[in-house]
């Protein structure tokens, strides 16, 4: 009822407005003097042109939108609704009335008409937006806004309606901008001004309004708001808002992600689906960072069923409960077993009869493998590899893809040598020919994974400090986990047997400065919480490389995938010899492990003297950049 006699206000006020613009229509044509026979004209006419209009307005249905929210589609509408009541008047003045009305009124009364009604619309929604969004902003927290563009002015529209926030101006580094206003709002500058202009204005948080910027632009504006000491919030991501997931004013903390910066991924996605839709896929260690991160990528091309494989039953417990709530008619198939038990595995893929095997399951912390369990690295990251692809190859499964790491790549530590060794064994199974297609894939850090350095900063600069890196000149590659599952997937789309696929991991980031920069995101200066240096760890290297020196590269349709081809295998014999040493007694003593596994990978250097000390030099650069 209260929408009914809202819209019949409306129907009402539209009808006194069309009789407004037949009356200025006759003054206007007879400049404010209307003689004695037009104005018989003009009254008997009257009723008859407001009923027209008022009929037309109804049938066209000019009530249906909302006034406060008033916009361009309505008065599109409008002017529709107008243009055919302009039309219908005058034809039944023609055939019904003998009276005479000039041309020009015909001309005049849609114009006019026009102008009333828009006028009154428009004036309506200025009313309300300076009633409710004024007060509001008014109230909120003083924030500056990065950004002049399309983004910005959404934010501006949207954000006062919450009340939180209240913004005091803008800052945009295209010079055509500056001092110019947005919806009242001046340019204030460029973003490189932000700490004076934060300043002068007290103001202690900024928002980023520049989701379809590069990632150096956005990178540049957060790294802007750290070092004015700015609390940077950020738009949600331009996927995001293009999708509709959410508003532009569903701001959020600016995440270390955000200062790396990388670009979003496109991956093939119609391909994809023909790949997926329909079929069955597993994913072994699919309780784990990236093993579960696949489990959601692929959950977006529709399979018939996911097999998830996992040896932790609360990992794989909620794996389960997280599709049920989030992917409902993504069927998971839950399955507890060791990639290590060749027959649980083909049990398994006989059962399903997955189209494509992802193999995550893997023993990842270097450290941690280097001495006491290394004889665990060997029989999980190669000999459960192994088992995992002789089985998809018994079973007929036409993909099986390795997730592999870049410490693959010259290794020094038993983590990486065991992944080097793992790759050339899916290289000779693929030498060896059959149905399945063996590829690998291989990355860097995953930002936010377990065990990763990210998380492990986050809880020292929750406690207070000190944030231990361990060298003030290491240096690694970062990838988002969504990133890295969704380019396995692309390079899964294009294996055909025997390829390491390796990922464009962007610019190396100094471990040292992305400490400092996260203490600045947290809000604590760098006085507050140190960053102090411990010393490399067993097995650690200062970089990662992405290629060994004796593989060489070429380039994929995909911008960010290239392919290693590395040095042939004598397939039949070597992986015999492989398979008969991983069966065997394996030495418990890590160094006489470790002298076994580099006889294996030839590249592998192992750190048998203990990791290089933090030089005196270093260190001392290290806390003058500390304090920089």
């Amino acid at each position: 009822m209260k929408l009914l006699s809202r819209s019949t206000i409306v129907f009402l006020c539209d009808i006194v407005l069309a009789g407004m613009a037949w009356y200025l229509s006759f003054l206007l044509r007879f400049n404010f003097s209307i003689p004695p026979e037009f104005t018989h004209s003009l009254f008997v006419t009257l009723p008859w042109v407001i009923a027209a209009q008022a009929v037309v307005f109804r049938l066209l249905g000019l009530y249906q939108g909302i006034w406060r929210f008033a916009s361009l589609p309505d008065l599109q509408q409008l002017v529709r609704s107008v243009a055919v009541a302009a039309l219908c008047a005058p034809l039944l003045i023609l055939l019904l009335m003998p009276v005479v009305v000039p041309r020009s009124v015909y001309v005049l009364d849609p114009i006019l008409l026009i102008m009333l009604m828009g006028g009154v619309r428009f004036t309506y929604r200025a009313w309300r937006e300076h009633r409710e969004f004024g007060s509001l902003m008014a109230k909120g927290k003083p924030v500056l806004v990065l950004g002049a563009g399309e983004t910005a002015a959404r934010l501006l529209r949207e954000i006062g309606h919450s009340g939180q926030w209240r913004v005091v101006g803008l800052l945009d580094d295209n010079v055509r901008k500056h001092d110019r206003t947005l919806y009242g709002l001046r340019v204030l500058g460029a973003v490189r001004d932000l700490e004076r202009v934060a300043r002068e204005l007290k103001v202690s948080y900024a928002i980023i309004a520049m989701p379809s910027a590069s990632h150096e632009a956005r990178r540049d504006a957060a790294n802007a708001c750290v070092r004015a000491g700015v609390k940077p919030m950020t738009v949600p991501s331009f996927d995001d808002l293009i999708s509709g997931k959410v508003a532009v004013a569903a701001v959020r903390e600016v995440q270390v992600e955000d200062l790396l910066g990388r670009d979003a991924v496109k991956i093939d996605a119609p391909r994809l689906r023909q790949l997926i839709e329909g079929q069955v896929v597993m994913v072994t260690g699919a309780g784990g960072s990236i093993g579960s991160e696949l489990c959601r990528q692929i959950a977006r091309f529709a399979p018939s069923a996911i097999v998830a494989f996992e040896r932790g039953e609360f990992f794989l417990y909620t794996l389960v409960e997280e599709f049920s709530e989030v992917f409902p008619q993504v069927r998971v198939e839950p399955v507890i077993g060791d990639v290590r038990d060749e027959a649980r595995l083909t049990a398994v893929m006989q059962r399903f009869r997955p189209v494509v095997v992802f193999h995550a399951a893997a023993y990842k912390h270097v450290p941690l493998m280097e001495d006491a369990n290394a004889m665990e690295a060997v029989r999980n990251n190669v000999g459960g590899t192994l088992a995992a692809a002789r089985a998809a190859q018994a079973c007929g499964v036409p993909r099986f893809v390795l997730v592999s790491t870049d410490k693959a790549v010259n290794p020094v530590n038993v983590m990486g040598a065991t992944k080097r060794l793992a790759e050339m064994a899916c290289q000779a199974l693929a030498a060896r020919g059959g149905g399945t297609a063996f590829s690998t894939v291989r990355f860097g850090n995953v930002l936010g994974s377990a065990g990763s350095v990210i998380p492990k900063f986050q809880e020292q600069i929750a406690r207070g400090g000190p944030v231990t890196v361990t060298h003030p000149d290491i240096i690694r590659y970062f990838m988002s986990i969504p990133e890295a599952a969704q380019l396995v997937l692309q390079a899964a789309l294009m294996g055909e047997g025997g390829e390491i696929f390796v990922l464009d991991m962007g610019e190396p980031v100094r471990i040292a400065d992305l400490a400092r920069d996260m203490i600045r995101l947290s809000g604590a200066s760098e006085t507050e919480v140190k960053v102090e240096f411990t010393g490399l760890r067993p097995g650690e290297k200062l970089y990662e490389e992405l290629l060994a020196s004796d593989e060489t590269t070429r380039p994929t349709h995909h911008p960010k995938v290239r392919i290693a081809r590395a040095r042939v295998l004598d397939d039949a014999l070597w992986l015999a010899r492989l398979e008969r040493w991983l069966s065997g007694q394996l030495p418990a003593e890590a160094a006489a492990l470790r002298s076994e596994l580099a006889q294996w990978v030839p590249e592998y250097k192992p750190q048998n003297d203990g990791p290089p000390p933090v030089s005196a030099e270093s260190q001392a650069d290290g806390r003058r950049n500390d304090h920089a």
